[in-house]
């Protein structure tokens, strides 16, 4: 496994603040999006991770890490432009992840994952979420929203139909916000944050984008 860190990102959606990147064999084989949709394998950021998944840029797990603990105290960044946690396929290695927390500690770091699929991991999200690291569930769809929420690990945000444009309530009574950056060109998440906040109490709705929206939407159900 490789992993990147860019200290200013030009990606105008998130502002210009560190980004990371982990190596393709980070992504879990569950995402319906490893094989056609996923916003990374499009575009240059593409090019990018597959240079950092083929070892061609980036750093090992130490020199990584180490970079982040380099990062300002109260710095927002966020891991995972493209990748999931550290660890093979569906797993997470819990020893790697509770680095990467103690390497935040003081800075403000949230990512996202598809890896809640066993105990162990969920178990591993739970305690990263309550130790200043932020791992959001990623829901596949509405409907799965319900059930990530009840899993009480961490906060959720979800894929949404690319043609969702107002805020929504599940059936179990979730309300979902809309990512004000997709719709609003003076937000990014620099200035935003929604997404670092552990403790919400709202879903972040994520409106299928990008070169492959259609391929996404047909994923999803939409």
């Amino acid at each position: 496994m490789m992993f990147h860190l860019t200290r200013i990102s030009g990606n105008a959606k998130t502002g210009p603040i560190p980004v990371s990147i982990s190596s393709q064999e980070t992504c879990p084989p569950s995402c319906p999006l490893k094989n056609g949709g996923c916003y990374a394998k499009y575009g240059p950021l593409a090019m990018h991770w597959r240079r950092v998944s083929q070892g061609v840029r980036g750093d090992d797990w130490d020199n990584f890490t180490s970079a982040i603990r380099g990062l300002p105290r109260g710095q927002l960044w966020r891991h995972n432009q493209a990748g999931d946690l550290p660890g093979m396929g569906e797993n997470i290695d819990a020893t790697m992840l509770a680095q990467l927390v103690e390497a935040n500690r003081g800075r403000n770091g949230f990512t996202y994952t598809h890896k809640y699929q066993k105990q162990a991991n969920l178990d591993a999200i739970k305690k990263a979420n309550a130790n200043g690291f932020t791992i959001n569930l990623s829901a596949n769809s509405v409907k799965e929203v319900d059930k990530l929420v009840a899993l009480k690990v961490g906060p959720v945000v979800t894929i949404l139909p690319s043609n969702q444009k107002n805020n929504m309530v599940t059936e179990g009574g979730n309300k979902i916000v809309v990512c004000p950056a997709t719709y609003r060109d003076n937000v990014n998440c620099a200035s935003c944050q929604l997404c670092y906040k552990v403790n919400r109490s709202c879903v972040i709705g994520f409106p299928s984008h990008g070169t492959a929206f259609r391929k996404v939407d047909k994923i999803i159900g939409a």
